[in-house]
């Protein structure tokens, strides 16, 4: 039996309009922004390829940090592509991938080291106690799907 090798590529969102409020992502709204872009950029060719496998897996909205996976190979189109979406469900955004990994769990590990050093940024700008138990909630508070992996 042959074994399947995938990539789990992590990615932040930026806002166009640079506000912290929660944006609503939905991972209908990423998986469809993602597949316009490669049929922009690919055609039909680089839909079909990286349909086989392709999922978006993990949407934070208080983050704004999201994991997809694809097949090894494809991957290569998600790549170039990801970086170039501009419009998710009708808002201007800018992405940037942080991690490719070949485990949802060496990815979980890598958000979660990712979201300590933003809440350690963050920390001392916040006045009260109340205010840092808050962006810590928010920023360090697991999905069931990464207590599995972490």
């Amino acid at each position: 039996m042959v074994r399947f090798k995938n990539r789990y590529i992590t990615f932040e969102i930026t806002l166009g309009d640079k506000t912290n409020k929660p944006f609503p992502l939905k991972i209908n709204a990423l998986h469809f922004a993602i597949n316009q872009i490669v049929q922009k950029l690919y055609g039909d060719f680089g839909v079909a390829a990286i349909k086989a496998g392709f999922s978006a897996k993990y949407c934070n909205a208080h983050t704004r940090i999201a994991l997809v996976k694809t097949r090894h190979g494809p991957h290569r189109f998600l790549l170039e592509s990801i970086p170039l979406i501009n419009d998710i469900a009708g808002r201007l955004v800018s992405v940037k991938i942080l991690y490719v990994g070949a485990t949802m769990k060496h990815c979980f590990l890598f958000i979660k080291k990712y979201q300590q050093k933003k809440l350690e940024q963050i920390w001392y700008t916040l006045k009260t106690d109340a205010e840092r138990k808050n962006m810590e909630n928010a920023l360090m508070t697991l999905t069931h799907s990464m207590k599995e992996y972490t």
